[in-house]
């Protein structure tokens, strides 16, 4: 198990990727998500972010590197490891980190999200990543005792706009409003440039999904492209 100073010192500055697939998908296996992880870490990826039991045991045992597990559950409101019960099983699966909604909605077994981070930092090995929608999520997440801090629902959670790509202003200003914990960028970052921005815009680690470990949406771009005169 790594400690909290070994997943910082592994991430910062570096490249989380998030190897995950839809249901009904062909990749949607979790040999295929370990075999996704293991060719990634081969070029250089720091962590792994993967959703669903069998996928972390599945990652933690072809990787050697930190996982961010993840169990979603639910089509719209609080679906990222919504509850205590999802996030004690996403650590007891294996992950190092385990990720959860970290807005101020109302979660489903009616816990806060302190009384969450809490309880698994009591009971379980595993730190927290509260994936947050805006400033005043990412503030609460911080008081709430998140060991790390993500943009992945900025757009998604009703307070913010989605920005075509990485919501570069809330970055800043969570960058200049918290201090700790670390702050690791995601969403809608699709090249290296939107890595270089995020970065310079005060993130300590990005994470990148789709532009890396999904084809079908890979596919899609590069067919618009050809379907443009």
């Amino acid at each position: 198990m790594f400690t909290k100073q070994e997943i910082c010192d592994a991430i910062r500055g570096r490249l989380i990727v998030s190897a995950q697939a839809y249901p009904g998908e062909p990749m949607r296996d979790p040999r295929t998500t370990a075999q996704v992880a293991a060719s990634v870490v081969r070029g250089g990826a720091a962590a792994l972010r993967v959703q669903g039991l069998a996928d972390i045991e599945a990652t933690r045992s072809a990787v050697e590197t930190p996982v961010i597990g993840l169990w979603k559950d639910g089509t719209s409101g609080v679906v990222i490891t919504p509850t205590y019960q999802h996030a004690h099983a996403v650590a007891l699966a294996g992950a190092h980190v385990v990720a959860l909604d970290g807005t101020r909605r109302p979660r489903p077994d009616g816990l806060s999200l302190a009384q969450t981070v809490a309880r698994l930092h009591e009971e379980t090995n595993a730190l927290v990543m509260a994936d947050c929608g805006s400033l005043d999520d990412a503030l609460d997440a911080a008081e709430s005792g998140a060991d790390f801090i993500s943009t992945t629902l900025a757009g998604y959670s009703g307070e913010r706009p989605k920005t075509p790509g990485p919501d570069i202003e809330l970055l800043r200003e969570i960058r200049q409003a918290v201090l700790s914990p670390m702050l690791v960028a995601e969403g809608r970052i699709h090249t290296p440039s939107d890595v270089s921005a995020v970065l310079s815009a005060g993130a300590e680690a990005v994470v990148v999904g789709t532009a890396i470990t999904h084809p079908a949406t890979i596919t899609s771009w590069f067919v618009d492209a050809c379907e443009t005169p």
